[in-house]
């Protein structure tokens, strides 16, 4: 029978999925990319991976009228393979997974580029992934104490503000011009166009943006590009569809990706700011997926690492 796990990885097991993934050598340039297909509602998307032990796809709709019918925007299913066989062993909700694997990778990011005494947060956005990326960064940034939350509806702005002075920490409700006393800014909104000027950053901190996967769409200016340093989940993948960079003109020659980073093949530079663009791709979801997977079953993680195919 097919297990049906519910989602408990807390945000440092799968940051630690994701990295041991990375540590066991997938080629994050060679993964498949995923297929977007536009429907009345939004758009469909169709996410396969394959990596040692586990193979998966994610089958995800992305509808935007939802949150204003109290509906989430991100809905879908996650069906965990065996990968010798390719036979099903788990389905797992997709939208719950989507929610707790993209603020691991932004955490997984953040952990090598931000300063160890990065105290500031500045947080653009006030819902499921803005919440996510709360907890996730709580988790890996040990010196966190501040956060100011940027949002476009002051409801959802306060309640997460409130959230986060519940956590312990110093929260307030805040505008764009807040990014010029950060030491970490992270973007996870639905926004088409810059959200903040650029030239506000310092150079001490480090920046992400999460929100889109779009040609077209963008959360951070070209003046912030043009003065970061660059790092991606892959290039390829980058360079397809990640706004933020198209529209600023960038080449890949600019970009490291998300692997060299871990690994440390990446120099990171503080005497800029470091910027981190993130679309999403379907191995993490397997990594996440799996890592829950084994937790659920109680399976030991000897042997039973996502090392690359």
């Amino acid at each position: 029978m097919i297990a049906r796990p519910e989602l408990t990885l807390d945000h440092l097991g799968a940051v630690a999925a994701l990295e041991r993934t990375l540590l066991d050598g997938l080629d994050v340039e060679a993964c498949p990319p995923r297929s977007a297909v536009p429907v009345p509602a939004g758009e469909l998307l169709l996410m396969p991976a394959a990596a040692g032990e586990f193979a998966g796809v994610k089958i995800a709709g992305v509808a935007p009228a939802n949150p204003a019918a109290g509906l989430p925007r991100i809905t879908g299913s996650y069906l965990l393979l065996d990968g010798p066989t390719l036979q099903p062993v788990a389905l797992l909700d997709g939208a719950a997974l989507t929610a707790l694997r993209t603020p691991a990778v932004t955490a997984l990011a953040l952990r090598a580029l931000a300063a160890p005494d990065a105290g500031h947060l500045v947080l653009f956005g006030a819902g499921p992934q803005a919440v996510g990326h709360l907890g996730a960064l709580r988790a890996v940034l040990p010196a966190l104490e501040r956060v100011t939350v940027v949002a476009r509806r002051p409801g959802p702005a306060g309640e997460l503000a409130a959230h986060a002075a519940g956590l312990g920490l110093d929260a307030a409700v805040g505008g764009p011009a807040a990014v010029a006393t950060a030491d970490v800014v992270v973007c996870c909104t639905t926004a088409r166009t810059p959200l903040f000027d650029g030239r506000l950053v310092p150079d001490r901190a480090a920046v992400a943006a999460v929100g889109s996967h779009e040609p077209r769409a963008r959360e951070v200016d070209a003046e912030l590009v043009g003065r970061a340093q660059l790092f991606v989940e892959a290039r390829e993948v980058a360079l397809r569809e990640a706004g933020d960079l198209l529209m600023a003109g960038v080449g890949a020659g600019r970009l490291a990706n998300l692997s060299e980073l871990v690994t440390g093949a990446a120099v990171v530079r503080h005497d800029r700011p470091r910027f981190f663009k993130s679309v999403g791709m379907a191995w993490q979801d397997l990594a996440v997926a799996a890592a829950q997977y084994r937790q659920s079953e109680r399976r030991p993680d000897a042997g039973h690492s996502l090392s690359a195919t």
